[in-house]
């Protein structure tokens, strides 16, 4: 058992040194978990951190799922079938970048509940879950013979509330379902002092200047042992920034000196992976920023797997220390299948009453009170007068294309500087509709409630208006009709097929494409911005496609200069 004496772990009554790296299984394909936790091992580590995200696990309340990405057994299973042991972050707030920080949206649905925090409904929610979620680790707890060497309680509370009771709730439910292995908090140096629990392991997260942590740590709870939980070798990226990279050298030196006071470390991130589908999160400063497809991290290992030299600096360190030297797998083939022709296209307007049944309110419903977690909302509504009103779009999240009696008018996101906007009415009876796209829910700090869709009514020439329709579009099926072919509106679905004679690894370049998602083989890879970078290709892992004909859908939101993709063997982060 992984145990504490004085400010050192010992595990199974000797001294030892976590070294440790974070791959999330949600953002790796499964095919790949072997191959990347084999990379982690030869390496020089001896764990595998992750995350588990509540929304993946209970996408919609009581709905519960751990299969394909969602397999969390399945990826423990391999990690101790490698000998590797196993640090889980069942949160349940995660961060990570990830859409609302790994809460489920239809929390949000409620408009009286608060989040992180020991609310009676919101406690209630959790409990729920973790009846099905901690079950399913007991198992492979190291006291029953698993890999599972410490769980983490909650997430860098520190840095968003101090209900120090709703800690100590959340330390009760994992040992009231058997969690018996050593339990930790882990924070920013400066945040510990709300985040921790005094009869808990504190743990720090930081990129650089450990020393000056695990002072403050000292002070805060002298003897502690020294664990840094995030080790932040990269950073990640966001729609209309640039790929963010941090030298090689610089992040061993800072890794070295840790390595040499046996400090405990967890690489963050040792393979960052994909957000795929919707899943991005946002970050929500002094604007919104949503995160890119890629979660590349600028790791480790790539999106893609490939060792970087980041990971060859620290396996000559690892192995120095050790005097174990380690072969490091091959990487995965990649393929340029060249073009595929997109032949087939229909304008979602054409489709919407057949793939989602409409719903009337007199007022606009956010995505959320739709049941709606991910994708698209079209919201309608009858103008009955005529002229140029102004209309405050302030309620609009994220970002949204405006229509007046089929005609494209605008484009409007909460990021735009100014709130009011004219639109003209050239009727005495008008269709307005507005498709909204939640671009990614806040996933840190404090706008974490962050409700999509049409959030409040609309204010239009000095009035709100009444009686709207809504269809949702979480595009979680995209078997679509394509033959109905009269309304040329973007978005548009565009759909054709690729032969593949040997499965790879491949990327699609979205060149001549403006903004939407790609879908191969019914799969959402994610989100494309070719505008706004820094992200031009979205990686394709090969086990989502397969031998013979694959369907290549995509759906353009604003427009295309061509209907062909190309299927290359390259990446492209600018």
């Amino acid at each position: 058992m992984l145990t504490v004496k004085e400010n050192q772990f010992y595990l199974n009554g000797e001294p030892y040194q976590i070294l440790s790296g974070a791959i999330h299984y949600f953002r790796v394909v499964p095919e790949y978990w072997e191959d990347r936790l084999r990379k982690l091992k030869a390496m020089g580590l001896n764990t595998v951190e992750t995350y588990i995200p509540w929304n993946v696990h209970e996408p919609h309340k009581g709905e519960f799922y751990f299969d394909g990405l969602a397999d969390l057994e399945g990826f423990i299973q391999k990690a101790q079938e490698l000998g590797l042991h196993v640090i889980a972050r069942p949160a349940p707030y995660i961060c990570a970048e990830w859409e609302f920080g790994g809460l489920p949206a239809w929390l949000l649905k409620e408009h009286d509940l608060e989040l992180r925090c020991a609310e009676p409904k919101f406690l209630n929610h959790l409990k729920e879950y973790y009846e099905v979620l901690l079950p399913k680790l007991v198992p492979y707890l190291q006291s029953n013979g698993g890999p599972i060497i410490a769980v983490q309680i909650e997430n860098e509370y520190g840095a968003y509330g101090n209900d120090q009771e709703y800690l100590q709730y959340n330390k009760q439910l994992l040992e009231e379902y058997g969690i018996d292995v050593l339990l930790f908090t882990s924070d920013g140096p400066d945040m510990i002092e709300h985040g921790s629990l005094p009869d808990v392991v504190t743990t720090l997260n930081f990129g650089s200047r450990p020393q000056q942590a695990f002072e403050m740590l000292e002070q805060f709870k002298p003897n502690s042992p020294k664990m840094c939980t995030e080790f932040w070798i990269g950073w990640f990226d966001y729609w209309g920034g640039k790929h963010h990279t941090r030298e090689a050298k610089d992040a061993n030196d800072v890794f070295q000196e840790m390595l040499d006071q046996n400090v405990s470390i967890n690489f963050y991130m040792f393979h960052g992976g994909t957000n795929f589908g919707f899943m991005n999160g946002a970050n929500h400063y002094e604007k919104y920023t949503p995160t890119i497809t890629s979660y590349d991290y600028d790791a480790l290992l790539t999106e893609w797997g490939e060792p970087t030299e980041k990971y060859w600096f620290a396996k000559a360190s690892l192995e120095k220390k050790s005097g174990v030297v380690r072969e490091t797998p091959d990487s995965m083939p990649k393929k340029a299948y060249g073009e595929v022709a997109l032949n087939e296209r229909v304008s979602l307007f054409d489709i919407k009453d057949k793939i989602a049944q409409p719903v009337s309110n007199k007022t606009p419903l956010s995505m959320e009170k739709l049941d709606q977690n991910y994708g698209y909302t079209l919201y309608s509504t009858l103008v009955n007068d005529q002229g140029t009103f102004e209309l405050d779009h302030t309620p609009i999240k994220d970002r949204a294309f405006i229509y007046v009696n089929g005609v494209y008018q605008m484009t409007v996101s909460q990021n735009d500087e100014e709130r009011i906007v004219n639109v003209h009415f050239p009727d005495e009876e008008n269709r307005l509709e507005i498709l909204v796209e939640n671009m990614g829910r806040v996933n840190y700090g404090k706008h974490l409630k962050d409700r999509k869709g049409i959030i409040d009514n609309l204010w239009l020439n000095n009035q709100y208006w009444f009686d709207w329709e809504m269809h949702s579009f979480p595009l979680e099926d995209v078997d679509l009709p394509f033959r109905v072919q009269q309304d040329m509106r973007y978005p548009m679905f565009y759909k054709g097929c690729i032969e593949v004679d040997e499965v790879a690894d491949t990327f699609v370049d979205l060149e001549g494409w403006t903004k939407g998602n790609v879908f191969v083989n019914g799969f959402n890879l994610g989100r494309y911005w070719q505008t706004e970078g820094p992200q031009q290709r979205l990686y394709v892992p090969g086990p989502l496609l397969r031998e013979g004909s694959n369907e290549i859908m995509v759906l353009e939101l604003e427009g295309n200069r061509t209907s062909t993709l190309s299927f290359v063997d390259t990446p492209y982060l600018g």
